[in-house]
């Protein structure tokens, strides 16, 4: 009897001296899951796209309602970025923690300073949010707080693993940080320099680095460019353009028209984590699209 209840003793301590479920997050881009590894880098995390799909325009399949009914956590950029499809994962799935006031919910726009809200918008417009900007895996200055409150936020879900997830953010905040100084002075050639984009992928980026977007090779936002509105790009004096803009997912084929007849260069960047080889994660993305803004032949 004796043996028997040290046995058991010792079955219970084995059972509660095992580390608690490590989370599982759903990101819904690859931006955010890198930074969900870098803070939580036991947790299971899943990126919903890829940095060659459009995030405005996602099917809500059936994989990523099961995924979503899995997450513990769901990181996304918010500000009606993923307003097509999140909220029909949110319905299908049934997961009260990541549902519109759930805990497990988090929008990375909620953090930030949004550049271009709207107290207006209408179909006329395109593809306007009136919530802003969602773009903001480009938002260098606002990082650290993001940063910041996902911390938080994974202490609230995850108290057990509190320390580590402090200590996670607390590294990453400082390398940023660090990094910051180091593209600013990298990119002080950039400064006034005027680019004409597609979309507007990059605005937090140009804002950051004193860089403009003229114009659009997009109509209008959301809008495929046409061969009208290419035509009036054109008449664009180049002598005062530094490049043609565009991202990695994008057709090439309007900034190909376009730099035929201007004879602008053109940059692809990559449009999140994963947009390229050396895009392998946030700090990366940051430091190649520098790299290949400046490696302009202008």
């Amino acid at each position: 009897m004796l043996f028997n209840l040290t046995r058991l003793t010792g079955w219970l301590l084995a059972l509660f001296s095992l580390p608690a479920h490590a989370l599982t997050i759903f990101a819904c881009q690859p931006d955010w899951a890198s930074l969900a590894k870098v803070h939580a880098p036991e947790a299971e995390v899943f990126s919903a796209t890829t940095a060659f799909q459009d995030p405005h325009f996602i099917q809500a399949r059936p994989s990523l309602i099961n995924k979503m009914r899995q997450a513990d956590l769901v990181i996304c950029s918010g500000a009606e970025l993923e307003v097509g499809w999140l909220p029909e994962l949110q319905r299908q799935s049934r997961n009260a923690k990541v549902s519109p006031g759930g805990e497990g919910l988090f929008f990375t726009t909620d953090y930030v300073a949004v550049l271009d809200k709207h107290d207006h918008v209408d179909r006329s417009m395109g593809d306007v949010h009136a919530g802003g900007n969602p773009h903001v895996q480009f938002a260098v200055a606002d990082m650290i707080n993001i940063s910041q409150a996902l911390s938080d936020k994974l202490q609230q879900l995850d108290p057990k693993r509190a320390a580590q997830y402090l200590q996670a953010g607390e590294a990453f905040r400082q390398r940023w940080a660090a990094k910051m100084l180091i593209w600013k002075n990298r990119a002080l050639s950039l400064k006034g320099k005027k680019v004409v984009g597609y979309h507007a992928t990059y605005r937090y980026l140009f804002a950051w680095l004193g860089m403009t977007q003229v114009a659009d090779l997009e109509p209008k936002p959301g809008v495929s460019p046409t061969t009208a509105h290419l035509t009036q790009l054109a008449k664009l004096d180049p002598s005062n353009i530094y490049a043609i803009v565009y991202a990695s997912h994008q057709n090439s084929q309007a900034a190909k028209w376009l730099a035929e007849r201007t004879l602008l260069p053109t940059i692809v960047l990559p449009q999140s984590v994963g947009g390229n080889e050396q895009s392998h994660d946030l700090i990366a993305l940051i430091d190649n699209s520098i790299n290949l803004l400046l490696a302009s032949s202008r």
